[in-house]
């Protein structure tokens, strides 16, 4: 057996990802599992039970796989922690010192884990830009948020944001109004069948954010040979750097990244973005993100237990409490 470890979390739209490690004599991750169900939200946010009901089996099995005595700190970064989190903060703690001897829990915003993931405990700023868009920053002193609203609302830059630009210009070339863009149109046609029928294949979706993110590849595609589709995503640059520059410490030399779906529309979006960052935050260092949101929650879990966590506490952001007891 190798003693008291940890156990770190990511809790998202598409499932959870839970690591166990030990810190000291060969620190690092040891085991992994993965649930492909999210954890269900309700009347009062994120449900802890649903939570505990596939996390404890995993946790169980990992330590036997790994020979981990003990689970002694355990780190859950959660999507929509700053706003239904309230159950979890209540509830978890207590469950996890029973079930599993823990002595520290950390909940963490899964923007939290995402920056740690990509930064490390360092001054700066992080931009998570998939189908929804946040930024959030720290001087070491306090979290700044920016955005994250959702797609009606906000999430400028994100997936769904410039999606939904794209089938916007598409349906103005249909109506012949300025702005229009006929290739954007014909790869509408293409994807959901005539443009008069496009509300219908959008409004009444559940997942409307991820059908509107799923023609985002299609403007990055036209950006080359079309300045409609080129406009859309220098417009999404600006509103990303804008979202960085609202969270990014002032002083000294702060760090950049920039991390999601998104990068993966390449050239036609990551040009603008570096030359939109480069105008907004002329102090900050750009550099590429070190890893992704499970690995923030392992770094985080690991400076726990170590005790030698940097980074600022804040129930909606990063929130830890000690359990006492046996």
């Amino acid at each position: 057996m190798s003693g008291v470890g940890f156990l770190a979390v990511d809790s998202g739209g598409s499932g959870l990802r839970v690591v166990v490690g030990t810190v000291g004599g060969g620190p690092g991750p040891l085991g992994r599992r993965v649930s492909r169900e999210p954890v269900r939200t309700g009347p009062r946010g994120i449900d802890p039970g649903h939570l505990l009901a596939q996390l404890l089996p995993m946790a169980r099995a990992l330590t036997e796989e790994t020979g981990v005595a003990r689970l002694g700190t355990v780190v859950v970064g959660a999507a929509g922690l700053a706003t239904l989190g309230d159950a979890l903060r209540a509830e978890l703690p207590g469950a996890l010192a029973r079930e599993l001897g823990v002595r520290t829990v950390a909940l963490a915003a899964d923007a939290v884990t995402a920056y740690v993931g990509a930064l490390g405990p360092r001054a700066g700023a992080v931009v998570a830009a998939g189908t929804g868009l946040i930024a959030v920053g720290t001087d070491l002193s306090r979290w700044h948020r920016a955005d994250g609203w959702g797609h009606l609302l906000g999430d400028c830059g994100s997936g769904a944001w410039i999606g939904r630009a794209g089938l916007e210009a598409a349906l103005r070339a249909h109506d012949g109004r300025e702005g229009g863009s006929a290739r954007l149109l014909a790869r509408a046609e293409a994807r959901f069948g005539p443009a008069a029928g496009l509300p219908g294949q959008v409004y009444p979706r559940s997942d409307r954010p991820a059908v509107l993110a799923s023609f985002a590849p299609e403007v990055a595609a036209c950006a080359a040979a079309d300045r409609v589709a080129a406009g859309i995503l220098r417009a999404a640059a600006r509103h990303m750097a804008d979202s960085a520059a609202a969270v990014c410490p002032a002083g000294g030399e702060p760090r950049v990244a920039v991390t999601g779906g998104v990068l993966r529309m390449g050239d036609p979006l990551l040009v603008p973005l570096g030359e939109e960052l480069a105008k907004r935050l002329p102090q900050a260092r750009r550099t590429t993100a070190e890893g992704d949101p499970l690995d923030g929650s392992v770094r985080i879990a690991t400076d726990l237990a170590a005790g030698s966590l940097t980074l600022p506490g804040d129930d909606g952001m990063l929130w830890v409490t000690r359990v006492p007891g046996g």
